[in-house]
């Protein structure tokens, strides 16, 4: 079992889950959760135990020197962190860690109880995976939600894919044998830039994650890092014309697929975080020594 330590009774506390490993195209949904435990100082609060998770053959044990010049091994592992958002009136527990080699069930049992012992109420897991997608739109983000209600008051819509799933679809299912209500979200990469991180990527999740919460995060360098990076894809596809007519042919069946509706009530949304960002900032300049 997992051993929380220090930990204070917390404030409504929503759980923000996201795994390294096939769930993770580009460390997109892994990119968010690192984010969300920086800007929000998030603090460790407990960690799995590896021995019985992971293949150290597949994911082998770091050596590195610590801040005192001392040399030491970092495990793989999962961590839990408890993080206390400023603009927030909940608190927030996040789980960041590699989706494990072996005996899924009994780790997504032990995080789920952790969960349980620090009162977590709703269940976000994030993902992302690799799609026939144009770096040139905005990335497309799904969400589903295991109960009705959610999935209405998110405006969500279920899943019909069938198929092979990774840790994130199992820890869902546990989810919903627990009764947890349990919403998560991925992120399309397009499947011609793989190679991590994609900025991108990790800002629609953390735009979806804005939505959810009704609040703005902050979002630091990410926005010019996603600049530069579809920057560098568009480099990319100048120098490779067979990239570039392929970029086009993704371009036109993604604008012809987008019905006018669905596009202005995404520019809605974007206007939307957009203003209420921009009324955080001005009301945060605004405030000053008494």
């Amino acid at each position: 079992m997992i051993e929380i330590e220090d930990a204070p009774e917390l404030v409504d506390p929503l759980v923000i889950a996201a795994f390294e490993g096939w769930n993770d195209a580009a460390d997109a949904a892994s990119g968010v959760v690192d984010h969300l435990m920086k800007v929000w100082n998030a603090r460790v609060v407990g960690a799995i135990d590896p021995e019985d998770f992971y293949d150290f053959q597949v994911n082998r044990p770091i050596v590195g020197t610590d801040e005192h010049g001392y040399r030491r091994l970092t495990w793989p592992s999962t961590q839990i962190a408890i993080a206390s958002p400023p603009d927030l009136d909940r608190d927030i527990i996040l789980i960041r860690g590699i989706e494990p080699s072996m005996r899924w069930r009994q780790f997504c049992a032990e995080l789920l109880a952790a969960v349980d012992e620090l009162g977590g109420e709703l269940v976000v897991t994030l993902g992302a995976l690799l799609a026939d997608t144009p770096h040139t739109r905005p990335i497309p983000v799904t969400g589903t939600a295991t109960e009705p209600e959610l999935v209405d008051r998110l405006k969500l819509e279920q899943s019909t894919y069938e198929g092979p799933t990774g840790i994130v679809g199992v820890f869902q299912d546990a989810c919903v044998k627990l009764d947890v209500p349990a919403v998560s979200y991925w992120a399309a990469v397009p499947h011609y830039v793989a190679q991590p991180p994609c900025p991108k990527a990790t800002l629609a999740l953390l735009g979806q994650l804005e939505d959810l919460l009704e609040v703005s995060i902050p979002l630091g360098d990410l926005p010019e890092d996603a600049r530069a990076w579809e920057r560098g894809v568009d480099e990319l596809a100048e120098e490779d014309e067979d990239i570039a007519d392929y970029v086009r042919s993704l371009e036109e069946t993604r604008d012809t697929a987008d019905l006018p509706e669905a596009s202005g009530e995404a520019i809605a949304r974007e206007f939307e975080r957009y203003l209420k960002r921009r009324g955080d900032e001005e009301g945060q300049g605004q405030q000053g020594p008494a």
